[in-house]
């Protein structure tokens, strides 16, 4: 430290303080990577938004489960655990919501002659 420059690689800091090179401050360690977004916990997410009838509900759930596990097993460096479960709970709501409509449908066909049914549900 010093009131005037020393020669080349001296620094003038905020105090009106010259200071040497190697009393500059010390560098800082490297960010941590980014954790990469795991593909299946968004494709669980996709599939189940989009339903695609029955089988985008299962593969939502299937694929939210194989990504909640590659997460956990990832040590921090894979995300999306949040896509994974909101994957999930749409994929088990559909299929669900999917039973108890096939349930009502099969309820008011069983007490309609068969040609209502068909003319209705196609």
């Amino acid at each position: 430290m010093s009131d005037r420059s020393e020669g080349m690689g001296w620094w003038l800091a905020s105090d009106g303080k010259w200071y040497p090179p190697e009393s500059g401050l010390s560098p800082q360690p490297p960010a941590p990577p980014m954790a990469k977004t795991n593909g299946l916990a968004i494709a669980s997410l996709v599939l189940g938004i989009v339903w695609i009838y029955w089988i985008g509900s299962i593969l939502a759930i299937v694929f939210g489960h194989v990504a909640l596990s590659q997460i956990k097993k990832s040590n921090g460096t894979q995300s999306g655990r949040g896509m994974a479960i909101a994957g999930l709970v749409l994929g088990y709501l559909a299929i669900v919501l999917s039973i108890i409509a096939l349930g009502s449908v099969f309820i008011y066909c069983s007490n309609q002659p068969l040609e209502v049914c068909i003319v209705e549900f196609g």
